[in-house]
Protein backbone atom coordinates (compact mmCIF):
# COMPACT_ATOMS: atom_id res chain seq x y z
CA UNK A 1 0.00 0.00 0.00
CA UNK A 2 1.21 3.51 -0.99
CA UNK A 3 0.86 5.76 2.20
CA UNK A 4 0.91 9.37 2.08
CA UNK A 5 2.56 10.76 5.68
CA UNK A 6 1.07 14.50 6.44
CA UNK A 7 3.38 15.53 9.06
CA UNK A 8 7.02 14.05 10.18
CA UNK A 9 7.35 15.13 13.83
CA UNK A 10 8.25 11.98 16.13
CA UNK A 11 4.76 10.63 15.48
CA UNK A 12 5.05 10.32 11.82
CA UNK A 13 8.56 8.88 12.23
CA UNK A 14 7.27 6.10 14.46
CA UNK A 15 4.22 5.82 11.83
CA UNK A 16 7.04 5.45 9.06
CA UNK A 17 8.94 2.62 10.57
CA UNK A 18 5.69 0.58 11.32
CA UNK A 19 4.52 0.84 8.30
CA UNK A 20 7.54 0.20 6.35
CA UNK A 21 8.07 -3.03 8.78
CA UNK A 22 4.82 -3.93 7.75
CA UNK A 23 5.32 -4.22 3.87
CA UNK A 24 3.89 -0.67 3.02
CA UNK A 25 5.70 1.85 0.82
CA UNK A 26 5.94 5.87 1.98
CA UNK A 27 4.50 7.44 -1.26
CA UNK A 28 5.30 10.95 0.06
CA UNK A 29 6.25 13.20 3.38
CA UNK A 30 4.34 16.47 3.81
CA UNK A 31 5.74 19.26 5.98
CA UNK A 32 5.87 22.62 6.36
CA UNK A 33 8.68 23.07 3.64
CA UNK A 34 7.09 21.12 0.87
CA UNK A 35 3.11 21.97 1.23
CA UNK A 36 2.81 22.42 -2.68
CA UNK A 37 3.66 18.44 -3.10
CA UNK A 38 0.00 17.87 -1.60
CA UNK A 39 -1.69 18.66 -4.98
CA UNK A 40 0.83 16.18 -6.62
CA UNK A 41 1.79 13.34 -4.54
CA UNK A 42 -0.64 10.28 -5.13
CA UNK A 43 -1.12 7.35 -2.28
CA UNK A 44 -3.40 4.91 -1.51
CA UNK A 45 -4.40 6.67 1.92
CA UNK A 46 -2.98 9.97 3.59
CA UNK A 47 -2.30 9.75 7.49
CA UNK A 48 -2.96 13.23 8.64
CA UNK A 49 -0.62 14.27 12.08
CA UNK A 50 0.54 17.60 11.76
CA UNK A 51 -0.62 20.42 13.85
CA UNK A 52 -4.14 22.44 14.50
CA UNK A 53 -3.43 25.07 12.12
CA UNK A 54 -2.69 22.79 8.88
CA UNK A 55 -4.81 19.52 9.80
CA UNK A 56 -8.01 20.97 7.71
CA UNK A 57 -6.74 22.30 4.86
CA UNK A 58 -4.38 19.16 4.54
CA UNK A 59 -7.40 16.49 5.09
CA UNK A 60 -9.80 18.94 2.43
CA UNK A 61 -7.01 18.29 -0.59
CA UNK A 62 -6.73 15.19 -0.06
CA UNK A 63 -10.27 14.17 -0.06
CA UNK A 64 -10.59 16.51 -2.90
CA UNK A 65 -8.17 14.53 -4.50
CA UNK A 66 -10.13 10.89 -3.73
CA UNK A 67 -7.38 10.16 -1.12
CA UNK A 68 -8.50 8.62 1.91
CA UNK A 69 -7.33 10.23 5.09
CA UNK A 70 -6.57 8.64 8.63
CA UNK A 71 -6.17 11.92 10.73
CA UNK A 72 -5.29 12.55 14.54
CA UNK A 73 -4.30 15.92 14.52
CA UNK A 74 -6.27 17.57 17.62
CA UNK A 75 -6.80 21.20 18.22
CA UNK A 76 -8.95 21.69 14.79
CA UNK A 77 -12.36 20.33 15.32
CA UNK A 78 -14.41 23.20 15.34
CA UNK A 79 -14.33 22.64 11.24
CA UNK A 80 -14.57 18.99 11.79
CA UNK A 81 -18.36 19.20 10.46
CA UNK A 82 -16.72 20.96 7.19
CA UNK A 83 -14.84 18.08 6.20
CA UNK A 84 -17.45 15.66 7.16
CA UNK A 85 -19.66 17.82 5.04
CA UNK A 86 -16.65 17.64 2.07
CA UNK A 87 -16.41 14.16 2.48
CA UNK A 88 -20.61 13.57 1.58
CA UNK A 89 -20.16 16.06 -1.59
CA UNK A 90 -17.12 13.91 -3.05
CA UNK A 91 -18.37 10.15 -1.93
CA UNK A 92 -14.73 10.27 -0.47
CA UNK A 93 -13.66 9.08 3.20
CA UNK A 94 -12.48 10.68 6.10
CA UNK A 95 -11.17 8.94 9.69
CA UNK A 96 -11.33 10.89 12.79
CA UNK A 97 -9.79 9.90 16.27
CA UNK A 98 -8.64 11.52 19.41
CA UNK A 99 -6.18 8.70 19.98
CA UNK A 100 -5.63 5.48 17.89
CA UNK A 101 -4.27 3.07 20.19
CA UNK A 102 -6.66 0.36 21.15
CA UNK A 103 -6.29 0.09 24.85
CA UNK A 104 -7.54 3.94 25.32
CA UNK A 105 -10.51 3.38 23.07
CA UNK A 106 -11.07 0.39 25.27
CA UNK A 107 -10.70 3.24 28.46
CA UNK A 108 -13.10 5.32 26.59
CA UNK A 109 -15.37 2.72 26.79
CA UNK A 110 -15.26 2.10 30.55
CA UNK A 111 -14.97 5.78 31.40
CA UNK A 112 -18.49 5.96 29.63
CA UNK A 113 -19.54 3.05 31.64
CA UNK A 114 -18.32 4.64 35.40
CA UNK A 115 -19.72 7.92 34.17
CA UNK A 116 -23.31 5.99 34.13
CA UNK A 117 -23.24 4.20 37.20
CA UNK A 118 -21.90 7.48 38.85
CA UNK A 119 -24.61 9.62 37.43
CA UNK A 120 -26.96 9.78 40.72
CA UNK A 121 -23.87 9.97 43.31
CA UNK A 122 -23.64 13.85 43.86
CA UNK A 123 -21.85 13.87 46.62
CA UNK A 124 -18.62 12.97 44.04
CA UNK A 125 -16.93 15.63 42.47
CA UNK A 126 -15.28 14.84 39.08
CA UNK A 127 -12.35 16.13 37.56
CA UNK A 128 -9.77 14.98 34.17
CA UNK A 129 -6.31 15.23 34.57
CA UNK A 130 -3.84 15.17 31.16
CA UNK A 131 -0.45 15.04 30.88
CA UNK A 132 1.71 15.51 27.43
CA UNK A 133 4.82 16.16 25.89
CA UNK A 134 6.25 19.67 26.35
CA UNK A 135 6.12 19.89 22.47
CA UNK A 136 2.48 18.90 22.23
CA UNK A 137 0.55 22.45 20.97
CA UNK A 138 -2.91 22.13 22.32
CA UNK A 139 -4.37 21.61 25.18
CA UNK A 140 -6.40 19.80 26.88
CA UNK A 141 -5.84 17.02 24.43
CA UNK A 142 -8.05 15.60 22.52
CA UNK A 143 -8.31 12.21 24.41
CA UNK A 144 -9.12 14.38 27.41
CA UNK A 145 -12.10 15.80 25.75
CA UNK A 146 -13.31 12.62 24.12
CA UNK A 147 -13.40 11.43 28.20
CA UNK A 148 -15.40 14.46 28.86
CA UNK A 149 -17.81 13.77 25.88
CA UNK A 150 -18.29 10.09 27.15
CA UNK A 151 -19.64 11.32 30.38
CA UNK A 152 -21.67 14.33 28.93
CA UNK A 153 -23.23 11.38 26.95
CA UNK A 154 -23.68 9.86 30.29
CA UNK A 155 -24.80 12.76 32.98
CA UNK A 156 -27.10 15.46 31.30
CA UNK A 157 -26.43 17.81 33.85
CA UNK A 158 -23.11 18.20 32.60
CA UNK A 159 -23.21 20.60 30.03
CA UNK A 160 -19.37 21.46 28.87
CA UNK A 161 -15.99 21.40 29.44
CA UNK A 162 -13.20 23.57 30.88
CA UNK A 163 -9.60 23.50 30.53
CA UNK A 164 -9.20 24.31 34.38
CA UNK A 165 -10.67 23.51 37.74
CA UNK A 166 -14.06 24.28 38.54
CA UNK A 167 -16.62 23.67 41.15
CA UNK A 168 -19.59 24.36 38.96
CA UNK A 169 -21.88 21.58 38.93
CA UNK A 170 -22.40 22.00 35.49
CA UNK A 171 -18.66 21.78 34.10
CA UNK A 172 -16.68 19.36 33.60
CA UNK A 173 -12.95 20.44 34.87
CA UNK A 174 -9.96 19.20 33.01
CA UNK A 175 -6.47 20.13 34.07
CA UNK A 176 -3.53 19.86 31.43
CA UNK A 177 0.19 19.40 32.20
CA UNK A 178 3.03 19.31 30.22
CA UNK A 179 6.46 17.25 31.23
CA UNK A 180 8.92 16.34 28.88
CA UNK A 181 9.17 12.46 27.33
CA UNK A 182 5.21 11.74 28.47
CA UNK A 183 3.71 10.33 25.79
CA UNK A 184 0.21 10.24 27.45
CA UNK A 185 -1.22 9.94 30.99
CA UNK A 186 -5.35 10.20 31.14
CA UNK A 187 -6.91 10.06 34.26
CA UNK A 188 -10.79 10.69 35.30
CA UNK A 189 -11.64 10.87 39.34
CA UNK A 190 -14.26 10.98 41.13
CA UNK A 191 -13.58 12.52 44.59
CA UNK A 192 -15.77 12.70 48.19
CA UNK A 193 -14.78 12.87 51.46
CA UNK A 194 -15.68 9.07 52.39
CA UNK A 195 -13.42 8.06 48.68
CA UNK A 196 -12.02 8.39 46.04
CA UNK A 197 -12.80 6.23 42.35
CA UNK A 198 -10.09 6.92 39.93
CA UNK A 199 -9.10 4.89 36.68
CA UNK A 200 -6.16 5.99 34.39
CA UNK A 201 -4.49 5.38 31.29
CA UNK A 202 -0.54 5.32 30.78
CA UNK A 203 0.91 5.57 27.35
CA UNK A 204 4.59 3.79 27.42
CA UNK A 205 5.34 5.02 23.86
CA UNK A 206 4.02 6.19 21.10
CA UNK A 207 4.11 2.93 19.49
CA UNK A 208 0.81 1.80 20.30
CA UNK A 209 -0.93 4.80 18.88
CA UNK A 210 1.42 4.84 15.51
CA UNK A 211 0.50 1.24 14.93
CA UNK A 212 -2.95 1.91 15.54
CA UNK A 213 -3.37 4.17 12.99
CA UNK A 214 -1.12 2.32 10.25
CA UNK A 215 -3.91 -0.68 11.04
CA UNK A 216 -7.07 1.67 10.44
CA UNK A 217 -5.29 2.85 7.27
CA UNK A 218 -4.61 -0.78 6.06
CA UNK A 219 -8.54 -1.49 7.26
CA UNK A 220 -10.00 2.15 5.48
CA UNK A 221 -8.50 1.74 1.93
CA UNK A 222 -11.60 0.60 0.23
CA UNK A 223 -14.61 2.22 2.00
CA UNK A 224 -16.26 5.09 2.11
CA UNK A 225 -17.67 8.08 4.37
CA UNK A 226 -16.99 9.48 7.56
CA UNK A 227 -15.73 6.79 9.90
CA UNK A 228 -14.25 6.18 13.58
CA UNK A 229 -12.50 4.25 16.10
CA UNK A 230 -15.81 2.36 16.50
CA UNK A 231 -16.09 1.25 13.28
CA UNK A 232 -12.75 0.07 13.40
CA UNK A 233 -13.16 -1.92 16.55
CA UNK A 234 -17.10 -2.95 16.07
CA UNK A 235 -17.67 -1.59 19.70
Amino acid sequence: MQILLIGYGKMGKTIETIAKDRGHTISGIITRTNQKDLNSVNADVAIEFSNPESAFENSKKCIERGIPVVCGTTGWLDKQPEIEKLTATCNGTFFYASNFSVGVNIFFKVNEFLAKLMRDQTNYGLAIDEIHHTEKKDAPSGTAITLAKGIMKNQPEKRLWVNRLTDNPQEIGISSFRIAQVPGTHTVKYDSPIDTIEIRHIAHSREGFARGAVLVAEWIKDKKGVLNMNDFLKF
